[in-house]
């Protein structure tokens, strides 16, 4: 690929590659597939908003007792019961997400053009080391593609232990994957609106994936400054091929 330059591909793990949607299933186990489809929801808008609330008050904890958490609460607020030894299961469960439809097409891309010098990626995750290599490597989808990563950038290294969309999360990926003072070399992949304003404010290059087809409309990047995401793609799959094909240009 003379003339081109390598792509740092970035992706966010969980709603963008996995589907916290797809917790659904064990959750109906437990609760039944009415109950289920209401706490599954909750469930993930407790584990960002917990992040969001920890990040305000300046204290950390590992996003894997902030899911715990959040569980609970959707679960409470739901009115239903939750004994220890099913909240043990289901957060366990949680290590083994399905991914979204498009993301096996997606990676089968990366891996080709990795192996092409034209791309090396990451997963960029708020989860611990421990939680995310688990993730990755229990996924029933997602652990055929273990070599595709170079390396997981997670908020639980030393030095860090803050929430994206906090700032020295993105200064923590732009120095991990070898690009400091080049914020705008590195790419993140994200289902997550939150995660595209931070990662633009930090001066990185955003896909947002706008699986539902809405098209942009979080403002929170207008009352900051015009802040958009770099790209806007139906899926995973998509946002890899127009970032190849800014590589080739």
């Amino acid at each position: 690929m003379a003339g081109s330059s390598k792509k740092i591909i970035a992706f966010d793990l969980y709603g963008t590659l996995l589907s916290t949607e797809s917790i659904a299933v064990e959750l109906a186990k437990v609760f039944g597939d009415d109950a289920a489809k209401s706490i599954s929801p909750l469930w993930r808008r407790y584990q960002l908003e917990y992040t969001w609330r920890i990040n305000s008050m300046g204290i950390y904890r590992p996003f894997s007792d902030i899911t715990r958490g959040a569980l609970e609460h959707a679960v409470a607020e739901s009115g239903a019961a939750l004994s220890a030894g099913d909240s043990d299961r289901l957060v366990k469960a949680y290590d083994a997400l399905r991914v979204f439809p498009e993301v096996p097409a997606a990676l089968d891309a990366v891996r080709a053009k990795a192996a092409e010098g034209a791309v090396e990626a990451y997963v960029f995750s708020n989860g611990t080391d421990a939680m995310v290599s688990e993730s990755i490597a229990t996924s029933p989808d997602l652990q055929a593609y273990a070599d595709v990563f170079k390396g997981l950038v997670t908020v639980h290294d030393d030095g860090v232990r803050v929430f994206k969309p906090d700032m020295r999360t993105y200064d923590h990926l732009v120095r991990a994957v070898g690009k400091e003072g080049r914020p705008g070399d590195v790419w993140l992949v994200t289902g997550n609106p939150f995660d595209v304003i931070g990662a633009r404010v930090a001066g990185l290059s955003a896909a947002w994936v706008d699986r539902a087809g809405k098209g942009w409309v979080d403002r929170l990047g207008d009352v900051v400054g015009g802040i958009k995401p770099t790209l806007v793609v139906s899926g995973v799959d998509a946002a890899v091929e127009e970032i190849v094909r800014s590589a080739s240009s």
